[in-house]
C-alpha cells in the first residue's frame, strides 16, 4: 500500500513540476528577442494634414500603422477590412497605438461610406483618416523606404510601422529561422501588404508586438541599447 502511495506521489510530482520547468525554460526567451529594426529615420509628420476628428493628428509620440487608400477609398475596402480585423482588433487600446489612413482632400464623403463598411460593430476611436493635398501625400510617401511606387490614384496596398520617434520599423533580414537554416537569400521588410492575409497574420502582427515589447522594456529600464548598436551594424552590412 505504501509503495503504491509513493508511486502516486512521484507521478503527481512529475506532472506538477514538468510544466513549471517548461515555463522557466521559456522565460529567458521572452527577454532575448530581436528588436524590430529601424529601417529608415525622419519620416515626415502629418500635423498639417486635415483630420476626421476635432483633434490634430500626428505620428510623433505614437506607434502608428500608416496606410494610403487613395482617391477612391471604397475601391480599397478589402485592404481596410483586413487591416481592421487582423491588426486593429488585436492592438486597439494599447498605449499610443493608432492607425492613420492618408487620403486626398475631397474624398471626405467616400470616407464616410467606407467607415460604414468597416465600423460595423464599434466606433474605431484609434483609427483616423488624414486628408492632404496630392503634393503633401507624395512628400510623406517619399519620406518612407518602400519597394513599391505610390499608385497614380495615390493608393497603396502596403502599410508601414512608424515608431514614436518618426522612425520606420521593419526587418533588415526578413527571413524566417527555417529560411536562414536553408541559406535562403536575404531580403529586407519595409512594408506589409494588406491584401496578403498570411503576411499580416504571421509577420506584421509579430512585428507590432515586438515594438510594444521594446517600449514596455524601455519604461521598465530593461531594454538593452546594445540591440540598437547591433541593428545599425546589420543595416550597414546591407548598404
Amino acid at each position: 500500500m505504501e509503495v503504491n502511495n509513493t508511486k502516486r506521489y512521484i507521478v503527481l510530482g512529475i506532472l506538477f513540476f514538468l510544466p513549471v520547468a517548461f515555463l522557466l525554460m521559456l522565460y529567458p526567451a521572452k527577454h532575448n528577442y530581436e528588436p524590430l529594426n529601424i529601417v529608415n529615420e525622419n519620416v515626415s509628420d502629418i500635423q498639417t494634414f486635415g483630420s476626421d476628428t476635432s483633434e490634430a493628428l500626428q505620428l510623433k509620440d505614437n506607434i502608428t500603422v500608416l496606410g494610403f487608400l487613395g482617391k477612391t477609398p471604397l475601391n480599397n475596402t478589402i485592404a481596410a477590412l483586413n487591416l481592421k480585423e487582423l491588426v486593429y482588433d488585436k492592438f486597439k487600446g494599447f498605449k499610443n497605438f493608432q492607425i492613420i489612413i492618408v487620403v486626398p482632400k475631397g474624398t471626405e464623403d467616400e470616407v464616410e461610406l467606407l467607415k460604414k463598411e468597416i465600423n460595423t460593430y464599434e466606433d474605431l476611436k484609434f483609427w483616423h483618416y488624414a486628408f492632404a493635398t496630392e503634393g503633401e501625400i507624395k512628400l510623406l510617401y517619399n519620406s518612407l523606404i518602400t519597394e513599391d511606387k505610390l499608385q497614380n490614384d495615390l493608393s497603396s496596398n502596403n502599410v508601414y510601422i512608424i515608431d514614436k520617434d518618426l522612425n520606420q520599423r521593419g526587418r533588415i533580414d526578413g527571413r524566417s529561422e527555417r529560411e536562414v537554416e536553408d541559406d535562403k537569400p536575404k531580403f529586407s521588410v519595409y512594408e506589409y501588404n494588406t491584401i496578403e492575409v498570411a503576411e499580416i497574420k504571421n509577420m506584421m502582427n509579430d512585428d507590432v508586438r515586438i515594438l510594444f515589447t521594446e517600449y514596455r522594456q524601455k519604461r521598465q529600464g530593461k531594454f538593452d541599447d546594445s540591440n540598437t548598436r547591433r541593428e545599425k551594424e546589420l543595416k550597414q552590412s546591407y548598404e
